[in-house]
């Protein structure tokens, strides 16, 4: 059966969307697959395709994500909990993109020496 996406109903499908969901990417019927998808196979079958979004897009991803974890804006937050952000976000190699320091110093409502001094403070404990 095929859903009114065009793709099909199928348990991959359904097993690997919360990871696509929590990556911010979409889904595309193979034959419609790009050279940079990623192509699903079941049992020799392509199933689904997994367009990757852009690194900037992922980060917005992210940041997104962890203000519905803590529930409030990320401004909001305390330090400490600003601090933890921080400390997640490069573990998650938020800063290798480019503007990195500058879009989390804007999404945490602080300045980027703030979010340079929350890294060289991770690197001290």
């Amino acid at each position: 059966m095929t859903e009114p996406s065009g793709l099909p109903d199928h348990p991959l499908l359904a097993a690997v969307k919360p990871l696509i969901d929590a990556m911010g990417a979409e889904t595309v019927r193979p034959d419609l697959a790009r050279p940079d998808d990623v192509v699903l196979n079941w049992e020799g079958e392509a199933v689904v395709a997994v367009r990757l979004p852009q690194l900037s897009e992922s980060l917005d991803h992210i940041l997104v994500a962890l203000e519905r974890r803590h529930g409030k804006p990320l401004p909001e937050l305390d330090r400490k909990a600003k601090q933890s952000v921080v400390r997640s976000l490069e573990a998650r190699g938020a800063f290798s993109v480019r503007h990195g320091v500058e879009t989390v110093a804007g999404a945490l409502g602080v300045s980027r020496f703030t979010v340079y001094n929350y890294l060289n403070r991770s690197e001290t404990n």
